[in-house]
């Protein structure tokens, strides 16, 4: 499922400033741990944070996958082939201006008529597939669990210890937030009040000496949100939205007595199908994870527009099977079917859960995928733990043998190269997870003609998604598993030391990390394409 990553860094702060209880920075390793790639020592300029995956290693001192390059020097004007590429996620807004025209429309299927034309199964799949219907709030799977009663299942106690875990963090840090967003809101109307004006600057703020206890704290609480790039005016529009997503994981999420399906379907027979509708679009603007997956794909390149995607010959199916919650194993493997049954050559799956009921079922779907010539990108998930030990669904193997040669799991880096390389939510795993990829605070496409930046391996498996379309667009008479390959070993190999975890103490091999040690570059994984 997806969390804002940026929120729960912020909390971190909020935390220090008012209850002393924050994780503070992370340290960076000591120099000498660094291999001999030079450090970028300035700040990113903003047309570079909007495009850093993008960026090149050697030339921009920045972790990026060389696609600008491999535009410029390989790709120029030669003509790919078209590469469909299916982004099982929620809803992905298909009108977006970024993403118009890249959505993929199945030609055997008459728009609202009602009919299943093309006898695949579902009516109206015009643009792909909506497994969810009108629903989008979900609990967690492990709630699932505990709220069946059903004491005899062998995760129930699990499920049982991960609850009381989990109810004890969000109830805890909603009281916390209850008292920041009062104390921050305490702040502004004092200050509003002593300048006689709303719009007062930190400058104004800081020339104020004052003996008066609660003049004194309201500047204090100005000035540790200005270190954090925030007025009280923006701190209280981030809060507000912790809160609300606090509120979710409280009233939905954890919500042992919500049930959010509305499909009417049995989730527990595999056969009945058909269910959903043809709408892929979100339920709502807050709904905003696909598009924001599927811009980092292919969003319409040099169009004057947001963000460029990774590949530029390619049509974006849209499977909506991802809720604000946990997915349903029926949904994402009846999802991973469809897809492969209805033309896409990559699937991207940005999602992820530590429990899963019905796991065979997708990993035969996974099979499926790879018994037909289909990559499937898979996020490594933000728990920033090992999940070689870790559970973390869907995976493609039963004790690290595995079931497909398509399937690319995919960790998360920041833009800054040396120490903090790794993003501190980023799962990781020697066997579990295949290459890393830039995943930290990405630019792409929002609901309604909006971008924004944000975190997860939920933005690094699209990345490489895109990298596999390129590769399949531009070297056509590759196997799925040779884009796999070709993917895997012409990666950057680094000997670097990082943090884990975001952890100062946790400090790793990069080589340790993953399956090859690398990360991935479009750049060379055309030249080594080109030579196969």
């Amino acid at each position: 499922m997806k969390f804002n990553y940026k929120l729960v860094a912020y909390l971190g702060f909020a935390g220090t400033l008012f209850f002393g209880c924050g994780t503070g920075d992370i340290i960076s390793t000591p120099i000498e741990n660094i291999d001999t790639s030079p450090l970028k020592v300035t700040e990113l300029t903003d047309a570079e944070k909007n495009n850093w995956g993008h960026l090149d290693l050697v030339k921009d001192t920045i972790p990026g996958m060389s696609v600008d390059k491999a535009y410029a020097e390989i790709i120029n004007n030669k003509k790919g082939k078209t590469v469909i590429v299916a982004v099982i996620d929620s809803g992905i807004d298909i009108d977006h201006e970024d993403l118009d025209g890249v959505i993929w429309t199945n030609k055997g299927e008459i728009p609202n008529n009602g009919i299943d034309d093309d006898k695949n199964g579902y009516v109206d799949d015009i643009h792909g597939w909506n497994f969810l219907g009108d629903a989008y709030d979900e609990q967690l799977e492990f709630v699932r669990i505990l709220a069946s009663g059903d004491t005899s299942n062998p995760s129930f106690t699990a499920a049982k210890a991960q609850y009381d875990k989990d109810y004890q963090l969000w109830t805890g840090r909603k009281t916390q937030y209850d008292q920041i967003a009062q104390a921050v809101k305490n702040a502004h109307k004092t200050l509003t009040k002593h300048f006689g004006k709303s719009d007062y600057t930190i400058k104004e703020v800081n020339t104020v000496e004052t003996e008066d206890e609660t003049l004194a704290q309201a500047i204090q609480v100005a000035q540790g949100m200005n270190d954090n790039g925030l007025t009280l005016a923006e701190a209280t529009v981030e809060i507000d939205g912790a809160l609300e997503s606090i509120n979710e994981r409280l009233n939905f999420n954890l919500n042992k007595d919500f049930n959010g399906r509305k499909t009417g379907d049995d989730i527990n027979d595999l056969s009945d199908k058909g269910y959903g509708n043809g709408n892929v679009k979100p339920v709502k603007k807050s709904e905003s994870h696909g598009t924001h997956v599927a811009g980092i794909i292919g969003a319409e390149r040099n169009n004057g527009l947001g963000a460029n995607g990774v590949a530029n010959n390619v049509q974006i199916m849209s499977v909506r099977a991802v809720p604000n919650g946990d997915e349903y194993d029926k949904d994402v493997a009846l999802a991973i079917r469809y897809a492969v049954d209805n033309g896409a050559k990559v699937i991207n799956g940005s999602f992820g859960k530590s429990f899963s009921p019905h796991s065979q079922w997708v990993r035969d779907a996974i099979k499926y995928a790879s018994d037909n010539d289909v990559v499937f990108v898979h996020a490594a998930g933000n728990s920033s733990e090992n999940i070689d030990v870790e559970p973390n669904f869907p995976d493609d193997n039963v004790d690290f043998v595995e079931i497909s040669n398509t399937y690319i799991r995919v960790g998360s880096l920041t833009s800054k190269y040396g120490s903090k390389l790794v993003s501190s939510f980023s799962n990781y795993g020697k066997n579990n997870v295949d290459v890393f990829a830039p995943g930290s605070a990405i630019y792409s496409t929002f609901p309604e003609n909006d971008y924004k930046s944000i975190s997860g391996t939920s933005m690094a498996s699209p990345a490489v998604a895109g990298v596999a379309a390129l590769v399949r667009s531009y070297y056509p008479k590759l196997t799925a598993s040779q884009v796999k390959q070709v993917i895997l070993e012409s990666g950057l190999a680094l000997t670097t030391k990082v943090v884990v975890g975001g952890d100062a103490s946790d400090v790793k091999p990069f080589s340790e990390l993953s399956k090859t040690g690398r990360i991935v570059n479009a750049y060379n994984a055309l030249i080594m394409a080109s030579k196969l």
